[in-house]
């Protein structure tokens, strides 16, 4: 069955002004007009941000959504995958999290709007771990876009959480993915099997 409704989640300290998320947007915009189309901003809290996507996708039709996720983005989207059995198509995720944002205690600066602040504190770092996904019931659902060039997040550990899912492995690229509108959204897209 088609996707007819697409939800997007970003990265950490990112936003839906996200060159990924603005191109997503105005792709399936222009090609699938009929689509439903959600990319909020997620609070710093991760079980706040599951709390209001679960709630924001309530009456979506279970067999008929995708997600998109980046980076920290990607971790959400295996989560929300595993409950909905909806397609993922995830961007360099993230697969350890908590030990990862970890890392990243205290006050944090937006990227799209550096007036923007907030605080990771330790209880997101066991909320995060909460959220552990586990071994995927439907692996075969899920692409996984890696590049071995991500300067953030290690590709091994990308690839190896993710078998029996389709990834596509890049040689070099970078953890923003910069060819991302020009390189991989049409295959994200196909994945998705959006409605036209």
């Amino acid at each position: 069955m088609p996707t007819t409704h697409l939800l997007y989640l970003h990265g950490f300290r990112s936003s839906p002004q996200s060159a990924k998320a603005r191109q997503t947007a105005a792709r399936v915009a222009r090609d699938h007009p009929e689509v439903t189309w959600w990319c909020p901003q997620l609070p710093p809290s991760p079980r706040e941000a599951m709390a209001l996507v679960m709630q924001g996708i309530a009456g979506w039709p279970r067999d008929a959504m995708g997600v998109i996720g980046s980076s920290l983005g990607g971790y959400y989207a295996t989560w929300v995958a595993q409950r909905t059995g909806g397609r993922a198509v995830l961007l360099n995720p993230a697969v350890h999290a908590a030990r990862d944002i970890g890392r990243h205690l205290g006050e944090q600066v937006a990227w799209h709007d550096p007036g923007q602040r907030f605080v990771v504190e330790p209880h997101h770092v066991d909320e995060l771990q909460a959220l552990e996904a586990g071994p995927l019931a439907h692996p075969g659902r899920v692409l996984a876009i890696v590049a071995k060039g991500d300067e953030v997040l290690d590709w091994r550990e990308m690839v190896a959480r993710y078998p029996g899912s389709a990834v596509e492995l890049l040689e070099g690229g970078d953890h923003a993915l910069s060819d991302y509108e020009a390189a991989h959204l049409d295959r994200a897209l196909a994945f998705l099997d959006l409605a036209r």
